[in-house]
């Protein structure tokens, strides 16, 4: 994996809210088309680092960040650069499911209308999306249909479709099963593994199997620093660390 492109850059990262720092001098890299888990116990700051990737800490009048944080080489919290460009090359999914209170079609359609996506285009790239995400047979009869009346795991499908219809680079997924049924759960890891041939993904998650059913790459996380990161089969079966060992073997976490 070291050959792979660098999609991704943390370089000499310190944030803090108010005087409590939450990041502590994070390094890492991650490659092009390639999916990286962010594991550790809560409140370790993977949720944090993975925010940052999307400037959601823009909004956090206490936040306050140092180092840099690179995409294709360029920093994207250089005052050239807006945070809504960011967003759009850099999309995210939730935790929870957050449809908007509209159609199925409205909530992928909204994005391309405020991104200014020619009307024309607009249905073939719902339709898309939808297939993309594995919701397309499920929902194509019904797409006027509230999105707030989808299960919960087609929901979060949804949310995925609404993401890649724009195009963007990254996805960010800050847990985006933990709320999820088995069945659902599995959907959207085999959809994770298809949408990495043409997205770099970068997902935290508190599921160490699904960590290893789905990630290339894992970085673990302690007290807001980086521990050790590599090969996932590599963290899982042969960790350098101590703390990586007690936490992947479960006498912490």
């Amino acid at each position: 994996m070291s050959n792979e492109p660098i999609k991704l850059a943390a370089q000499h990262v310190d944030l803090w809210f108010g005087k409590k720092q939450v990041l502590k001098n994070i390094n890492i890299t991650f490659p092009k088309n390639i999916v990286t888990a962010l594991i550790g116990p809560s409140g370790c700051g993977k949720s944090t680092l993975l925010r940052c990737f999307n400037r959601m800490h823009d909004l956090s009048p206490d936040a306050h960040i140092e180092g840099k944080f690179l995409l294709d080489e360029q920093d994207i919290y250089n005052q050239k650069i807006s945070a809504t460009e960011v967003r759009r090359r850099i999309g995210m999914v939730f935790q929870k499911a957050n449809t908007f209170p509209k159609s199925i079609y409205e909530n992928i359609n909204y994005g391309l209308k405020i991104n200014d996506v020619p009307k024309a285009d607009r249905p073939g790239i719902v339709e898309q999306a939808l297939k993309e995400s594995y919701l397309w047979d499920e929902v194509k009869d019904n797409l006027d249909m509230p999105a707030t009346r989808l299960s919960g795991g087609q929901q979060q499908r949804l949310c995925i479709a609404r993401t890649v219809a724009l195009r963007p680079e990254v996805i960010l997924m800050d847990e985006p099963c933990s709320a999820l049924d088995p069945l659902s759960t599995a959907k959207i890891e085999e959809l994770i593994v298809e949408l990495k041939k043409d997205y770099t993904i970068l997902i935290v998650t508190h599921n160490m199997q699904q960590a290893q059913r789905i990630a290339d790459k894992t970085v673990f996380m302690y007290l807001g620093e980086i521990i050790e990161s590599g090969n996932t089969k590599s963290i899982f079966t042969d960790p350098q660390e101590e703390l990586t060992t007690n936490y992947v073997k479960g006498h912490f976490g």
